[in-house]
């Protein structure tokens, strides 16, 4: 298996809407035993397939959560169903979201705080699922890939024009942007000692 790069805002593939997967086969097992080896690599909690440059629906993750889910594990061709968003401001540190797509921001967005998944395994067998809480927000994190969005994409106008600002001046926002993650600097400043599965890390040091 291989740690691939992780292209950036910009590059096509994250910008459109992903194909169906078809294909239950070893091509689809060798593809996210890639995806979960860059995730682990990155110190990420979630990954799609369009953010390795894969325009497939599939995502895998890593998080604890309360829902009696197991914390790692993979959905292939999701369909959510959410409860309704709250209002008001996102919280700046609370709700701060980050992305290894946009790697080494974090912005505040406000999410549904249930999402209800059905989907497939790699069997092509059925799964479902309620998520909560920031597990819910990695599941629609996740999703938002596979239709062509970035979380970046959902921020209020301050936000959107912050993060605007950030990738004009990353250079990004154009094809041809990419890191890897064990080889180049860590975007996010983890330590790579560190486990990102443990329970009591805040919210906004789960970059998905």
């Amino acid at each position: 298996m291989a740690v691939r790069p992780v292209v950036i805002s910009g590059e096509p593939v994250l910008h459109r809407v992903a194909a169906r997967v078809e294909r239950f086969d070893e091509d689809l097992r060798t593809l996210v035993a890639d995806m979960f080896d860059t995730m682990d690599a990155a110190h990420g909690v979630g990954l799609a397939a369009p953010q390795i440059g894969v325009g497939l629906r599939v995502f895998v993750y890593q998080m604890p959560n309360d829902d009696g889910v197991p914390s790692r594990g993979v959905v292939v061709n999701p369909i959510l169903a959410l409860s309704k968003a709250p209002g008001g401001r996102p919280d700046l540190e609370d709700d701060a979201e980050g992305c290894l797509s946009v790697p080494g921001e974090h912005f505040p967005l406000r999410r549904p705080e249930t999402a209800r998944v059905d989907g497939q395994d790699l069997d092509g067998e059925p799964i479902h699922f309620e998520a909560t809480g920031w597990f819910a927000r990695c599941m629609q994190h996740e999703f938002d890939h596979l239709n062509g969005k970035l979380y970046v994409d959902r921020l209020d106008d301050k936000q959107s024009r912050k993060a605007r600002k950030a990738i004009k001046a990353n250079g990004w926002g154009k094809p041809g942007h990419s890191w890897l993650p064990g080889v180049d600097p860590d975007p996010f400043g983890h330590d790579h000692d560190e486990d990102d599965s443990d329970s009591d890390e805040r919210p906004g040091d789960h970059d998905l």
